[in-house]
């Protein structure tokens, strides 16, 4: 009797993760990336202070099923304003689906921060997960399709549309949240 090795899942698809240029964070990376890899995603994890430039040039090169931006520095919002244009630009990347989460600014107020992540979902992002956790990251690519698409449902505590209503994907978690 020969022991056969386990034969693995074929890969969901590749996704990038970076931080924004400005967070030099890497645990929340290295975390995503686990998570990531655990859902079936081959994972091409950038690292910290990656320059926008160079972001947009590996997803170019790589052509990703989706990019994954996390921020803890509270730096995310303004950086994401920038970056996005700068991916939905090429027309390569016009179809990826593009997400950011984390610490993304520093404001208390929820209906400013709500504010924030519908600038974001306007700049190009397709969901925004603004001071939420790493499993409602897994939370949304579960709630799509095995390439992991997005199925316009918001998931947090402000969520609440009609079964079947699509709204902007928008994650505002908040202390204390379930």
């Amino acid at each position: 009797m020969v022991n056969e090795p386990a034969r693995l899942p074929a890969p969901r698809g590749t996704v990038i993760i970076s931080s924004v240029a400005s967070d030099a964070h890497t645990w929340n990376l290295v975390l995503l990336q686990l998570l990531l890899e655990e859902m079936g995603y081959h994972v091409i994890n950038l690292g910290p202070c990656v320059p926008d430039a160079l972001l947009v040039e590996e997803c170019v090169l790589r052509r990703p099923t989706m990019v994954v931006i996390s921020s803890i520095n509270g730096h995310g919002y303004a950086d994401g304003l920038r970056l996005a244009p700068r991916l939905r630009a090429r027309p390569e990347l016009a179809a990826t689906p593009i997400v950011i989460g984390g610490k993304l600014g520093v404001v208390e107020d929820a209906t400013e921060r709500d504010r924030q992540s519908g600038a974001l979902l306007e700049a190009g992002f397709d969901a925004v997960f603004a001071d939420a956790h790493a499993t409602d990251l897994c939370r949304y690519l579960r709630s799509g399709d095995p390439a992991g698409e997005p199925v316009g449902q918001s998931i947090g505590p402000s969520s609440g549309p009609s079964a079947g209503q699509a709204v902007p994907r928008t994650v505002a978690g908040a202390p204390g949240r379930p």
